[in-house]
Order: structure tokens, then C-alpha cells, then sequence
């Protein structure tokens, strides 16, 4: 993120200055000086964008004011709710710009008078797009401060712009397209379904529906999952984020790094008073393959659970979490999907590896995945149903060709039958 360019515009009384910020900015790209000030008068002689520009809606048939429409939608405010009471009225001044395409708009001065300056505002900024993954056209700002001449820690105003990735006309054709499929995919959900299966709903279908590629339009927002079915992490997290926050369950984004060292994203749930993680990214077969793969690597199951409903502890084997958003200890497990599905062990068990088996038929499935709760226990079953092939004891028939794949960091293995 660049945030250093800037111009500075010089008046006989003011200092203005200009600085911008993004959520994917092209390098090098220079801000542009918002604002100035009439030295008779000491007062701004440009700046808020007027109420009574009128914008259209083509084939709505509505023509609204930028005051009067809002793209924001409610949300869990997850982030919200560790900002000061200074930000926070920040905070609620970039939900109304963003929301409603504004720029150059004067920021509180309130928040001035206790301690902020532009310092804190790409935090605030960053706090806002992840409460709102509905602000899918927000891929920036800018900002201009005002201080006295020689007086840099004398802030007098500062305004605020969003950056739009397309028009507004756009991004309201974009938004009925996006909440026709959002509408489409609740349809398969009863609202009375418990809260874990709500988060196990929308963890599916959006595996279902969605293909990572990293060359994939839009890629950063929701519009590339509900619409063009192929997206990358930040896609993939704020699309879950906003399909459950729709079916009430409070779910924030969480942004951090993978074992390889690259940027990653995905989500905290709230399921029945207690916090998980969730990582619908890594969840989609089609981002763990990589380039070269073979075709017949294609048939294995397109889900995988080992992020489903996750412990810190969990998590943090593979995760690490940006630190710069507080996050709570995630120890219960009793809605992970392992534990629901009765396919967590602690040792090589017959019964409940005949259970497990048995249910997996009854569903008409055709992998089974089986977690270990220790290391120790992720040996013993690998070594039974692989090594020793006792796999083929709880198959039915005979003649069946079975395929595995093993996450050594999560202590999971997943068997599937080929028909080879």
C-alpha cells in the first residue's frame, strides 16, 4: 500500500496537504489536491460534493440523491467495536462517504478536538471495508489536511474521499446483480436451520460455486463470487462474511498470512456463543491444486473441513494472524465439523470408524475425511487404513480402487473411491 505520494499546495495562511490510501492501489498512482482555501477569507472555497447532484438508475426507474442512497447494508461492526469513541465517529463519517460515493467531505472535528489526526485514518479506513463487504467499489481514499502555516500539528480540517473502482450507475447494476444471486443461494437455506448449519450451508455452496483464480476480475470483492464465480481469498472471506451477517450469524473478515508468507484472508463466526475460524478459500479443492496438476487429481472431493469451524490453536498451525486487529481465543470445539460429524478421533477406534463409514453411506457420499486429535493418533490410523489397507474392511463390495490425500498439519485423512 502506498500512501506517501502527495502534492503540497501552499497559501498565504494555510498548508494543505494530500496524502491517499487503498485496498489495492496501482503503484505510483498520485493523489490529487482536494480543496482549497481563499486567504481574505480563511474559509474553503471547494470541497463537499452538493446533496442535489442527481444520478440515475438505468432500468430501475429511479432518480435519487447521493444523499438519499446508500449502498450500506448492516453489518456484524466487528472492527467497530475496538476503536475509541474518536474514531468511531471517523468511522461512521467513512460509512456515510463510502457509502453513498462521496468525496472530498470534512471528517469530524470533533474527533480533532480529542486526538486524532490523519495518522489514524487508514486504520479507521481499513475497520470500515471489513464491516462492509458490501462496499465492493471501494478500492481507496484520499485525504487533504489543513493546518496553520508552520503549524503542522495545528489540524484545522480534514477531508476525505473514497476512490471507486466504477461509476456509481455501475455499481448499482452491479449491487441488484449481486443480491438477485445472494437471494437465489438463501433460497436453500431454511431461516429456523441452526446457526451451525448456516455457516456450513454458505461454507459449501460458495466451494460449490466459486473457482480460485488469481487472474479473476474483481477479484478483491464479492461481485467476483456471486456473480462471476471465480475470485481469490479477500472474494472468497467477504462473501461468506456477507451471506452469513444476511442469515444472522455474526461473522467478521480476519486478515493475515498462510505458512508460504503471502497475504491471506478469511473469517471469524460466532456459532451459538462461541467464536471459530473459518477459511472457505482453503476449504475449495480448486485453490489447493496448483498449476500442472494432473486431470485425475480432479476427482477428489471439491470440499475440504479442516477449516470448518477451527480452534486458534488450530488455526495458528498454518495462519498467522495480523495483530494489528484484536482477535478472541477460539477453544471450543463442540461446532467444529469433525466433532458434528462424529469423525474425530483420539485413537484408532473400530466402532466409530464403522459408524463414520456407515453415516457417510446413508448420505450417499462418496469420500470420508477422518481427524486425528493428536499426532500420535494420525500415525496409528494412517498406519492401519493405509499401510495395513484395512480400509477396504469398512467398504462395502469388493473390487473398489480407494484414493487419500493427507494434511499432516491438521492430522486429517480423506478417502475416496475412484471406480477405477
Amino acid at each position: 500500500m502506498d500512501k506517501k505520494n502527495c502534492r503540497i499546495a501552499v497559501s498565504l495562511l494555510i498548508l494543505c496537504m494530500v496524502f491517499s490510501g487503498c485496498a489495492g492501489m496501482p503503484p505510483g498512482a498520485t493523489p490529487e489536491v482536494f480543496g482549497e482555501w481563499n486567504p481574505q477569507q480563511g474559509q474553503e472555497k471547494s470541497g463537499t460534493v452538493p446533496d442535489s447532484i442527481m444520478a440515475s438508475d438505468p432500468g430501475a426507474g429511479e432518480t435519487y440523491t447521493l444523499e438519499e442512497y446508500s449502498f450500506l447494508e448492516e453489518g456484524s461492526g466487528f472492527a467497530y467495536r475496538d476503536l475509541s469513541a474518536a474514531e468511531k465517529l471517523w468511522y461512521h463519517d467513512m460509512e456515510r462517504i463510502l457509502g453513498s460515493y462521496r468525496t472530498e467531505v470534512e471528517l469530524s472535528v470533533e474527533a480533532l478536538t480529542a486526538g486524532l489526526n490523519e495518522t489514524h485514518i487508514d486504520r479507521i479506513f481499513q475497520c470500515v471495508l471489513n464491516d462492509h463487504p458490501e462496499l465492493f467499489y471501494v478500492e481507496g481514499y484520499s485525504y487533504t489536511k489543513y493546518t496553520r502555516y508552520g503549524q503542522d500539528d495545528d489540524i484545522l480540517s480534514v477531508e476525505f474521499s473514497g476512490r471507486y473502482s466504477i461509476d456509481m450507475e455501475t455499481a448499482r447494476h452491479r449491487q441488484r446483480e449481486i443480491h438477485q444471486a445472494v437471494d437465489e443461494i438463501l433460497v436453500g437455506i431454511d431461516d429456523n436451520a441452526s446457526q451451525y448449519d448456516k455457516v456450513k450451508y454458505v461454507y459449501d455452496t460458495l466451494i460449490r460455486e466459486t473457482d480460485y483464480m488469481l487472474e479473476a476480475e474483481d477479484n478483491q470483492n464479492i461481485y467476483s463470487v456471486f456473480v462471476n464465480h471465480l475470485s481469490v481469498c479477500q472474494g472468497y472471506a467477504k462473501a461468506t462474511q456477507y451471506l452469513l451477517n444476511r442469515l444472522g450469524v455474526e461473522c467478521a473478515l480476519v486478515l493475515g498470512t498462510v505458512e508460504t508468507g503471502e497475504g491471506h484472508a478469511w473469517n471469524l463466526v460466532n456459532v451459538d456463543g462461541s467464536y471459530y475460524y473459518v477459511d472457505t478459500t482453503w476449504g475449495d479443492a480448486s485453490y489447493q491444486m496448483g498449476d500442472g496438476e494432473s486431470g485425475d487429481q480432479r476427482t477428489k472431493p471439491e470440499i475440504n473441513y479442516d477449516y470448518l469451524n477451527v480452534t486458534t490453536a488450530e488455526l495458528l498451525r498454518t495462519h498467522a494472524l495480523d495483530q494489528r486487529q484484536p482477535m478472541p481465543l477460539c477453544i471450543d470445539t463442540a461446532a467444529n465439523y469433525y466433532v458434528r460429524e462424529g469423525a474425530l478421533f483420539d485413537s484408532y477406534d473400530r466402532e466409530q470408524m464403522e459408524a463414520l463409514f456407515q453415516r457417510v453411506m446413508e448420505q450417499e457420499r462418496s469420500d470420508v475425511t477422518i481427524k486425528c486429535a493428536t499426532w500420535e493418533c494420525y500415525d496409528e490410523i494412517f498406519r492401519a487404513l493405509v499401510e495395513e489397507k484395512r480400509i477396504f474392511d469398512y467398504l462395502p463390495g469388493s473390487g473398489q480402487s480407494v484414493a487419500y490425500t493427507q494434511n499432516d498439519a491438521q492430522w486429517s485423512l480423506t478417502f475416496w473411491v475412484t471406480n477405477e
